[in-house]
């Protein structure tokens, strides 16, 4: 199959999927210093959001994230974030375990998802944390 042949049948799929964001990291993709998640504890029913600094590591119960990129589009094309995730299970006296490691998609998060008995960890948004201080009312 020659690359014209496969990018016209993955644009197909995607197509027939309902999948419009093939590329998670586009060149007209704007980058974001934090990933909006939500997590769940199925045992708890908990569910938490989490404001997930790019570079840092957020514990949820076991789990330890690290968002390595956020990206969403621009305002004036079709709705979408995604981000690239590192999921590890840190239990004491054990080795951490790598769970995930991908790009998840707030619109499918059910495209490339976190598998674990006790957690659900989805992608919610992209912002800057910088946003959030400065939007009028809310104090840093």
């Amino acid at each position: 199959m020659t690359n014209s042949s496969l990018r016209a049948w993955l644009g197909v799929l995607a197509a027939a999927t309902g999948l419009a964001w093939a590329a998670p990291a586009a060149a007209t993709d704007l980058a974001f210093d934090t990933a909006i998640l939500q997590g769940l504890d199925k045992v708890t029913g908990r569910v938490v959001t989490i404001d997930a600094p790019v570079g840092s590591p957020v514990h949820f119960g076991t789990l330890e994230i690290i968002v390595r990129s956020c990206r969403k589009r621009p305002p004036e094309e079709q709705p979408e974030s995604a981000a690239f995730l590192d999921i590890w299970e840190i239990r004491s006296g054990q080795a951490a375990a790598s769970l995930f490691r991908g790009w998840m998609f707030a619109s499918s998060p059910a495209l490339s998802a976190l598998e674990h008995p006790v957690y659900d960890i989805w992608v919610l948004d992209c912002e800057d944390s910088n946003a959030k201080t400065s939007e009028p009312g809310k104090s840093p």
